[in-house]
């Protein structure tokens, strides 16, 4: 099977080697010092400096001694789109649902550190036992998604929606990837949050209590969840959140009253990135390949592509799928190199060959993880996120929701 992976990019090589694409590393998926990295100006600076030209090599053994002194006080949890460097010490890898699902069932372990971005840490704290404490490694790890998606927009969404006499009809469903506060607004509003996991459950379960949803902030899977479900795309309405108030997010009313879904304008940068020509390009190289897409691809790529699903779904269809299969992917670059690493029987490369990683998952560098572990082994705490109690009340009521919702 060597051939089959002639075409599986050197992912330590291939985006230092494209001159001018906007990309956040220029180095490629490999670990380098901390003060090294271009982006580390754009990151949380207060790691002290020690930390900052580390080699990896160094990283990976502090980080083991700091986790040695720990034991089970501490427990590691990795997002799939993490560099390899974080994943090897995680106690557990997931997607967003899979970690809030641990972090509501295991409340063992003191500290939880969780190597993901912020909205998930923050989702950590609240389903997570009062004694145990959630570390983020980099305070900075956001998610541009979730910031599309600001509070007091979604709430003057909400109080227009009101206003026209609709917002009685709706049941506001929040993506994973949002803010804490907006967890609770669906909390407050008998709404719910979901994963790329349970999208599809979430909306029936919405529609079972309401005639609309306002799906935010990621146009995308909302669109092609409702597809899916056979609404038409007709019936799926895009709220405009650059729209000055009073606007109905650029559409009429009578749009709004037909619309079963309205969608926020907001997506994912790295899932944007795939396109139907890498698609059509993939299956001109490789007849019978399979290609397999994430569903915050774009309405087009999903209907383009095999199949569809979240992080566990394609490693899932990857790993089950038999020797000599062929995939290509569209999901962020540090799960597709690590299934290909995984099943070295199977071609697996990712569609877009610009093999850029998500941004914001990318600054948890080892230093990070280094760091605060190390504190933590000291017995000081750092980086700890922690939601305020009327904020959790609420947003838990929506993620309980979510949890038992398959």
């Amino acid at each position: 099977m060597a051939s089959a992976h002639e075409d599986f990019i050197p992912v330590a090589s291939a985006a230092s080697s494209l001159a001018g694409i906007a990309c956040e590393t220029n180095t490629g998926l490999e670990t380098v010092p901390l003060s090294r990295e271009t982006s580390f100006a754009y990151w949380q600076q207060d790691i002290p400096r020690e930390y900052w030209d580390l080699d990896a090599r160094q990283l990976v053994d502090r980080v083991a001694e700091a986790r040695r002194k720990l034991g089970r006080r501490l427990i590691v949890l990795g997002h799939h789109y993490q560099r390899e460097d974080i994943i090897q010490f995680a106690d557990f890898r997931g997607d967003s649902f899979k970690l809030a699902q641990w972090a509501a069932q295991h409340p063992e372990s003191e500290f939880i550190v969780f190597c993901g971005v912020h909205f998930m840490a923050e989702a950590a704290d609240i389903l997570s036992a009062p004694h145990q404490k959630v570390v983020l490694p980099n305070m900075a790890a956001g998610c541009s998604m979730a910031d599309m998606a600001d509070p007091e927009d979604v709430y003057a969404c909400w109080e227009e929606l009101e206003e026209a006499g609709i917002a009685g009809k709706v049941v506001p469903v929040t993506y994973m990837n949002s803010a804490a506060s907006l967890k609770a607004f669906c909390g407050r509003h008998n709404g719910i949050v979901c994963t790329s996991s349970n999208a599809t459950a979430v909306l029936k379960w919405a529609f079972e209590r309401g005639e609309k949803v306002l799906f935010f902030p990621d146009q995308h899977l909302g669109r092609n969840t409702g597809a899916k479900m056979g609404i038409p795309l007709d019936r799926m309405s895009l709220w405009n959140y650059n729209q000055p108030f009073g606007s109905l997010g650029g559409m009429t009313l009578e749009e709004l009253e037909r619309s079963r879904v309205i969608l926020w304008q907001g997506h994912c940068s790295v899932h944007q990135r795939f396109t139907v020509d890498q698609i059509n390009a993939a299956r001109a190289k490789y007849p019978d390949i399979h290609v397999v897409v994430h569903p915050e691809c774009r309405y087009e790529v999903v209907q383009a592509a095999d199949s569809n699903g979240s992080t566990e779904f394609i490693a899932r269809t990857i790993t089950e799928a038999p020797p000599g299969s062929k995939f290509a992917v569209g999901t962020e670059i540090n799960l597709v190199s690590r299934l290909a690493h995984e099943n070295p029987d199977k071609l697996v490369f990712c569609l877009d060959p610009v093999v850029c990683p998500c941004s914001t998952m990318y600054r948890i560098h080892p230093a990070y993880l280094a760091w605060t572990v190390e504190e933590l082994a000291a017995g000081r705490i750092v980086n700890q996120v922690r939601v305020d109690e009327e904020t959790a009340r609420y947003a838990k009521i929506a993620l309980d929701r979510m949890l038992t919702v398959v």
